[in-house]
C-alpha cells in the first residue's frame, strides 16, 4: 500500500506541474473523443459548452458506457475523479457513492431534472437504476445548493435517459456470465427531425455470491425489471416539450448479521422518476422553461417472507426558469422551484410530508480573458424554515492555450424523516448541515493530451450524526432489546474534506487513455473523533482505462486502485487498500451485430468495502448486441 500511496502521489504531481497547452475551459475530459462544443446543462442549469463552464465536470456518454461493458451505474461512476463507492455484497446491494469525501447524502441525484431519493433514509438507490436506460451521465462536482437547494453539498449526478429521434431502428442484447448473471434488453427509437421517442425493457438477474459468510451460508441473488420511454415534439423554432418515465423494480436477497443463520432476508424495490418538461424562446432575448415531475422510493423489506418494514416515498416538484440574453457574453436566470416530500410506511411517522419553496438566480459574464459567475438561492422550508446560499467562480484564460479558474460556494442539507420523525428516535430539534466550500482549477491540452487539476476544501458545520445516549455499553447489541443501545440524531461537529483530483486523457502508442488521481483527507473535527478520518472514503483513489483497435477486435482494460479506509467513525476496522484490473474485447460479427467480452478482477482480488461484507471474485461475462447504425 505504501508503494501505491508514493506512486498516486508522483502521478498527481506530475499532473498538476504538466505544462500542456490548453484550449479547453472543461474540468475534466474523461474520453478522447471529448470535444469543445459538447453540451452540459447541470453545471448552471443552462445550455452551456464544456469550455465555458466554470466548474469541475465529467460527461460520460452512451459510447463510453457500452465500451467501458458497464453492468450497473455504480461500476461506471467508480474511480471517476472525486469519485468513491462503498457497497455491501454486490450486485443490488446497498450503495454509497461518496462525492470529494462528503457523505453520501451529500450529493444530490437527477434523472431528466427530477430529483430521486429517498425521503426516510437519505440516500439514493443507485444499485437499482437501470443502466441500459442511461444515454449519458453528467458529474458536477462541488457546491450547488445556490441553484438546485439540499443535498448539493458535494455535488451533483446528473442521469439522462435516452432520447431518440431520426429513423425508426430497433435494438437488442442479451449477456450471460459468472456468478448465474442474465440479462437482457430490447428498445426502439425514432420520431424523425422535429419528434423523438425511445422506450426500453430489460431485465437482469444474477445468483450473487455469499457475501457475509459471517451471518449466512447462502448465495445472494439480485433480479431487477426496469421499463422506460422519453419522447417529446419541436412545434417551431421557439417552443418544444418533452416527457419521460423510468420505472425499476428490483428484488434482492441480503445478508444480516443481527439474524439466525437459517433467516432469509428479502427487499422489494421500486425506484421511478416521470416529468414533462415545456421550453419557449419568447423573443431572441427571453426563454422560459416549466417543468413538473415526480420521483419514487418504494422499499418492503421481509424476513423469511413476511413483511417488517415499509417504506414508500414520495416526490412532486415543479420548476419555472427564465434565461435572459443581456448581450454579448451576459446571462440572467430567473427561477423558482417547488418541491413536495410524501411519507407512506407501516412505521408511524409523526409528521408524513413536508414542501420547499427555492428562489433562485444566478448571472453570468465574460469580459476579455475574464468569466464570472455568481448565483443566489433562498429556501423556504416547511419544517426547519428558510435557508440561503450562494456561490462565486472566476476563469481565465492564461494565454499559451491555459485555462485557471476560483470558486467559492455555500450548500447545505436538509435532514431527513428518519433524522426527524423516526419513532422514539427521531431528533426534530436538529438543524440542516451547512458547508463553504474553495476551488482552484487548471486545464490544459495540446494535440490529443488533455489534463486538469482541481484543489478543493469543504467544511461542513452541524453534521447530523446519530449518537448513542443510552446503555451504550452494549456496542454489539446483546442480551434483551431493552439494553441495547438507543441512538438518536444530533448536530455533532464538524467535518472537513480536501484534496487534489486530476486527469489526463491522451493516446499514448496506438492506446486511448483515461485516467484519474484522487488524492483527499476527510477529518472529523471537535467531539470524542476528532482528527479521525470520516469512514468509508479511502484517501486515495486511481482509475485509467485503456483501449484500442486491433484489426477487427477493440480491446481494453481499466485498472481501479484505492487505498485503506475506516468502516466506522472511531476508526477501530480498518480495511485495506486494492487494486483491480478488468479486462474487455469486443469486435463487430457483422454491420448491425457485435460481441463483447469482459474479465472483471482479473487477479481474483479478495476485498471489502465495507466490514464483513465481500465484493465479487474473477468473473466472465459475454454480451452479444444488436444494433443498426442509422
Amino acid at each position: 500500500m505504501q508503494h501505491f500511496q508514493r506512486n498516486t502521489l508522483a502521478i498527481a504531481i506530475l499532473a498538476a506541474c504538466s505544462t500542456f497547452s490548453a484550449s479547453t475551459h472543461a474540468a475534466t475530459l474523461p474520453a478522447a473523443e471529448f470535444t469543445l462544443d459538447e453540451i452540459v446543462v447541470t453545471a448552471t442549469r443552462t445550455a452551456q459548452t464544456a469550455d465555458e463552464t466554470l466548474a469541475a465536470v465529467t460527461v460520460i456518454t452512451r459510447k463510453d458506457i457500452e465500451r467501458m461493458q458497464a453492468q450497473s451505474v455504480q461500476e461506471v461512476l467508480a474511480g471517476q475523479a472525486g469519485i468513491s463507492i462503498d457497497n455491501s455484497g454486490g450486485a443490488g446491494k446497498a450503495t454509497n457513492v461518496y462525492l470529494r469525501g462528503t457523505n453520501s447524502g451529500h450529493t444530490l441525484v437527477l434523472i431528466d431534472g427530477v430529483k430521486i431519493g429517498s425521503a426516510t433514509l437519505g440516500a439514493v438507490a443507485f444499485q437499482d437504476i437501470p443502466l441500459d436506460a442511461v444515454e449519458r451521465i453528467e458529474i458536477v462536482r462541488g457546491p450547488l445548493s445556490s441553484l438546485y437547494g439540499s443535498e448539493a453539498i458535494g455535488g451533483v449526478i446528473h442521469l439522462f435517459t435516452r432520447k431518440g429521434g431520426g429513423e425508426t431502428t430497433p435494438s437488442a442484447s442479451v449477456g450471460l456470465g459468472s456468478y448465474g448473471t442474465v440479462n437482457a434488453s430490447a428498445g426502439i427509437t425514432g420520431g424523425g427531425t422535429d419528434s423523438w421517442y425511445n422506450a426500453r425493457v430489460s431485465h437482469a438477474k444474477t445468483d450473487g455470491f455469499n457475501a457475509q459468510p459471517a451471518a449466512q451460508l447462502d448465495a445472494d441473488g439480485y433480479e431487477n425489471t426496469a421499463f422506460s420511454i422519453r419522447g417529446g415534439h419541436r412545434f417551431n423554432q421557439s417552443t418544444e416539450i418533452d416527457a419521460h418515465f423510468l420505472r425499476a423494480k428490483g428484488d434482492n436477497e441480503y445478508d444480516n448479521a443481527w439474524d439466525a443463520l437459517s433467516d432469509k432476508n428479502t427487499n422489494t424495490s421500486v425506484q421511478l422518476a416521470a416529468g414533462v418538461r415545456m421550453k419557449h424562446r419568447v423573443n431572441e432575448q427571453w426563454r422560459t422553461e416549466l417543468s413538473a415531475g415526480q420521483s419514487r422510493d418504494e422499499s418492503d423489506d421481509f424476513n423469511n417472507g413476511i413483511s417488517t418494514g415499509v417504506f414508500n416515498t414520495r416526490r412532486n416538484t415543479a420548476t419555472w426558469q427564465n434565461d435572459l440574453d443581456l448581450g454579448a457574453r451576459r446571462q440572467l436566470t430567473l427561477g423558482v422551484d417547488y418541491q413536495e416530500d410524501k411519507v407512506t410506511s407501516s412505521t408511524a411517522y409523526a409528521v408524513k410530508s413536508r414542501d420547499n419553496t427555492g428562489v433562485f438566480t444566478q448571472w453570468m459574464a465574460g469580459v476579455g480573458a475574464h468569466d464570472f459567475k455568481l448565483s443566489l438561492r433562498r429556501d423556504d422550508n416547511s419544517q426547519f424554515g428558510t435557508h440561503d446560499t450562494g456561490n462565486a467562480a472566476w476563469g481565465m484564460d492564461m494565454g499559451n492555450e491555459l485555462r485557471a479558474r476560483l470558486s467559492y460556494g455555500t450548500a447545505f442539507k436538509a435532514p431527513t424523516f428518519n433524522d426527524l420523525y423516526y419513532p422514539g428516535l427521531g431528533n426534530p430539534a436538529i438543524r440542516p448541515e451547512k458547508s463553504e466550500s474553495y476551488e482552484i482549477g487548471l486545464a490544459g491540452k495540446t494535440g490529443r493530451v488533455a489534463w486538469t487539476a482541481n484543489a478543493f476544501s469543504t467544511q461542513v458545520d452541524s453534521l447530523i450524526a446519530w449518537a448513542c445516549t443510552s446503555q451504550c455499553a452494549n456496542t454489539s447489541y446483546s442480551g434483551a432489546p431493552s439494553t441495547w443501545p438507543i441512538w438518536t440524531p444530533m448536530n455533532v461537529d464538524k467535518a472537513r474534506m480536501q484534496g487534489v483530483e486530476t486527469s489526463v486523457t491522451t493516446a499514448l502508442a496506438g492506446w486511448d487513455v483515461r485516467s484519474s488521481l484522487t488524492l483527499q483527507d476527510t477529518k472529523q473535527l471537535g467531539g470524542t473523533n476528532d482528527g479521525k478520518s470520516l469512514h468509508r472514503r479511502p484517501d486515495q483513489v486511481m482509475r485509467v482505462d485503456l483501449d484500442r483497435a486491433v484489426g477487427s477486435w477493440k480491446i481494453g482494460s481499466t485498472l481501479r486502485a484505492e487505498g485503506k479506509r475506516y468502516n466506522e467513525l472511531a476508526n477501530t476496522t480498518k480495511l485495506g487498500g486494492y487494486g483491480l484490473i478488468d479486462l474487455r474485447a469486443e469486435t463487430k460479427l457483422s454491420k448491425d451485430w457485435q460481441f463483447q467480452a469482459k474479465l472483471e478482477n482479473l487477479a481474483d482480488k479478495t476485498y471489502q468495502t465495507v466490514a464483513g461484507y465481500n465484493q465479487a471474485g474473477r468473473g466472465l461475462y459475454l454480451t452479444l448486441r444488436y444494433q443498426p447504425k442509422k
